[in-house]
Formats: C-alpha cells, structure tokens, sequence
C-alpha cells in the first residue's frame, strides 16, 4: 500500500465531511429531519443530551462501517475513510459542542479573530430558531463577513 495514497485518502476524507457536514445540516437537519435537530435551536428538556446529537452517532456508525470493511474484507481504503470521519467528529464536537456551545466548561477563553467569527457566525444561525432562515455553513467554511 501506498504511504502517500493512504494518507491522502484520510486528508480527502476529512474535508468531504466539511461539504457532508454543511449539506447534512442545510438539507436534512433543515429539511426532513428537523424534528431531531429543531432541539438544538430551542431546548425542550432538560438532558445534557439532545436528539440532535443522533447524527453524530450516526457519522460514527459510518466511520465504524468503512473500519470492519478494512478488517473483514481487506479494503484498504476502509481504514483512512473510517479514521477520516472519526477525526473529523471529533474537530467537530471539539469546536462546535465543546468550543461554541459550552457543553463542557472548557475552552472558554479562546480569545482570536477565527474563534471570534465563528461563535458569531454560529450564533447567528441560531437566532433563528425555525426550520427555515437559518444560514448554514461547516466548520471551516465560514463566511469572511463574521471575522470583524
């Protein structure tokens, strides 16, 4: 196998779930499976956890998924595209359920211009707390109006 192959899968893999991500949460989360996200806009309950964070044991059951293809039927590329998605939650609970919204107190005093845009940009999306108006981006892909 090639080192280099290997290792640009992965890289591939985590950037396509930039685009997964922002289209996930555009047309699914925003469209026919608002009923599991609309719990994240507006709290009705009192669990730390949300309906919402079905999706991400969704991408988790994806990433395990290419792994057991990797170890039972010898697909090589099963191993980078499965720890490509598990890296890729993994920036993503970090940055979105960690970093923006506090879900465990750490991370609290980051205090520069990409953090700041970020959690503004965030914030915007969530003024809206209905299905539809809500602007939708990734992770990375922010629009340059929000770093001020």
């Amino acid at each position: 196998m090639n080192t280099f192959l290997w290792i640009s899968t992965l890289i591939l893999t985590f950037c396509l779930m930039e685009f997964m991500a922002w289209f996930s949460h555009k047309y699914i989360m925003h469209g026919f499976l608002w009923y599991l996200h609309k719990d994240h806009h507006k709290k009705d309950h009192n669990s730390k956890f949300e309906r919402n964070d079905l999706f991400g044991v969704k991408y988790a059951a994806i990433s395990i998924f290419f792994v057991v293809l990797w170890g039972e039927l010898d697909f090589w590329y099963g191993l980078p595209i499965g720890i490509g998605i598990f890296l890729y939650g993994v920036a993503y609970f970090t940055v979105h359920d960690i970093f923006i919204h506090q879900r465990i107190k750490i991370l609290r005093n980051i205090d520069n211009k990409y953090a700041k845009g970020l959690r503004r940009a965030h914030k915007i999306h969530h003024k809206h707390i209905g299905k539809e108006k809500g602007e939708c981006f990734g992770m990375l892909l922010v629009p340059r109006k929000y770093f001020k």
